[in-house]
């Protein structure tokens, strides 16, 4: 690693789903702009945004440090009636990945805190930082962590046992973490850090909790909290962040922290240790079972096929056999051969059980395969629909079959059973919001006018995927209001 001033540990990006405003290109592209070899994404609960930190961090030229600000629970994860009421259910604590183990081990943390401790938040507990804390380094977190709480409201006798209990965990890999955002509490928990740094001689380290990039963000950060959470901006109690919760750049971190300057240089320290490699791009598939009459998957898969294909056509003609034949030998060229048998087999299993099944939607209908093994029911070669729409030689990018069922939950529970839990998980997905939609919601946490909201928000073309920067660009009455 190149030889740096100040590593950012602790940053949310728009992953942190309430109140992050980042963007991770962005992000990576502005830690390496001011000369910072690596930059650490933490978001709030999850590991949402690692593998595209990971890939903006390589566009840019420097390391991704992957980690998380997990909830740790008051008790066990498992209570959920214990919690309620509660203003205080959970503390932050700042997990970083210095290690392939670190990376295993942090993602089987965030599952069960969503698995297991889910309630509000998804929590974890001690129990579980225990048992997967090798190849993890620990920072004590921001002023809702556990040890800062206890500085504020319990006394230092209190916060020495939690951070007592933080270093049997995770020994040498734990570090006191003191920030400053000119936050009125911040005076007291930093005094009670110095303090238990000179005790209990642990590291300190120092971070900038930064949930937007620039200083001048701050009033989009408020109007995007001010959408997230339903109030108006001109709302006294609405949540607000501190202004200096920005990426501050090297120099400014070495300003704040002039009096502790072995507080800066452990953010370098730790970036060092920190080494994680993801591989990108590779397909793991679960195993097909086989018949014992059939060894080897690409001749079942294309008995299915003929078979079904014979189903669908009678004899058949040259026409149809090579298509069937090309899609088959491209199926196998591209490594799909598995995927195939297994969409074939829980499509099978549901008509066999009486389980209405959709004719299939999107490029998946394009497939001869598909259509002779009853995943889909369009004949392609009648609507001269393309195979290369689902899966191109020359641009090979995963197939996907959109398939409806009545019976959807029976259909994961059965493909979770034949194939193990640890093969089959839900995919999520993430609204965004449009340019018109952005300029509705936040003229209405700003209080303007419906009539004045809605005139501006006409301004913008009428045009899919359009973004706000290009709307400006092209239309001059928005570019004049910007």
């Amino acid at each position: 690693m190149a030889t740096a001033e100040f590593v950012h540990l602790h940053g949310h990006s728009e992953y942190s789903l309430l109140d992050g405003g980042c963007h991770l290109d962005r992000m990576a592209a502005l830690a390496a702009e001011r000369g910072m070899p690596a930059l650490a994404l933490t978001d709030h609960g999850n590991l949402f945004g690692a593998v595209s930190h990971y890939k903006a961090c390589a566009d840019a030229g420097i390391k991704a440090i992957i980690g998380c600000e997990v909830y740790v629970s008051i008790g066990s994860r498992h209570l959920r009636k214990a919690a309620r009421g509660l203003k205080h259910a959970s503390n932050h604590l700042v997990l970083l990945v210095e290690n392939q183990t670190g990376f295993k081990n942090l993602i089987k943390l965030v599952s069960k805190g969503f698995l297991e401790g889910y309630y509000y938040n998804p929590r974890i507990d001690k129990e579980l930082l225990r048992e997967y804390s090798e190849g993890l380094i620990c920072l004590s977190g921001c002023i809702g962590g556990e040890v800062a709480h206890l500085i504020q409201h319990e006394g230092m006798a209190a916060a020495e046992e939690a951070a007592r209990e933080y270093m049997d965990i995770f020994g040498d890999g734990y570090y006191l973490e003191i920030q400053r955002h000119d936050i009125d509490v911040e005076g007291k928990i930093n005094d009670g850090l110095l303090r238990l740094h000179k005790k209990l001689d642990v590291p300190l380290v120092a971070t900038n909790d930064f949930h937007f990039l620039h200083a001048d963000d701050h009033t989009a950060h408020d109007a995007l909290v001010c959408i997230q959470t339903g109030k108006m901006v001109s709302d006294d109690k609405r949540m607000c962040y501190p202004k200096g919760l920005y990426m501050k750049s090297p120099a400014e971190m070495q300003r704040l922290f002039s009096d502790l300057p072995q507080a800066i240089e452990n953010t370098v320290a730790i970036a060092e240790k920190c080494h994680v490699e993801i591989e990108i791009g590779q397909l793991i598939y679960p195993n097909f079972p086989l018949p014992d009459d059939h060894p080897d998957a690409l001749p079942y898969l294309t008995k299915l096929a003929e078979e079904g294909l014979h189903r669908r056509f009678g004899s058949g003609d040259v026409e149809q056999k090579q298509r069937l034949d090309y899609e088959l030998s491209i199926i196998h060229e591209t490594g799909f051969v598995q995927y195939f048998l297994i969409v074939w087999d829980y499509v099978h299993f549901a008509r066999q059980n009486g389980i209405t099944v959709g004719p299939g939607r999107g490029s998946g209908a394009g497939s001869l395969v598909a259509y002779s093994l009853g995943i889909t029911n369009t004949d392609p070669i009648k609507h001269n629909l393309l195979f290369e729409r689902m899966l191109n030689p020359e641009r090979v990018s995963p197939p996907d079959f959109d398939i409806d069922f009545a019976d959807r939950d029976r259909v994961v529970e059965y493909v979770v059973q034949k194939y193990g839990e640890a093969n089959v998980c839900q995919i999520i997905t993430f609204g965004t919001m449009g340019a018109k939609a952005v300029i509705r919601d936040v003229g209405r946490v700003l209080g303007m006018p419906y009539g004045e909201i809605d005139a501006i928000a006409k301004l913008v073309p009428t045009e899919l995927k359009i973004t706000l920067e290009k709307a400006i660009e092209r239309v001059p009455e928005l570019k004049e209001m910007s």
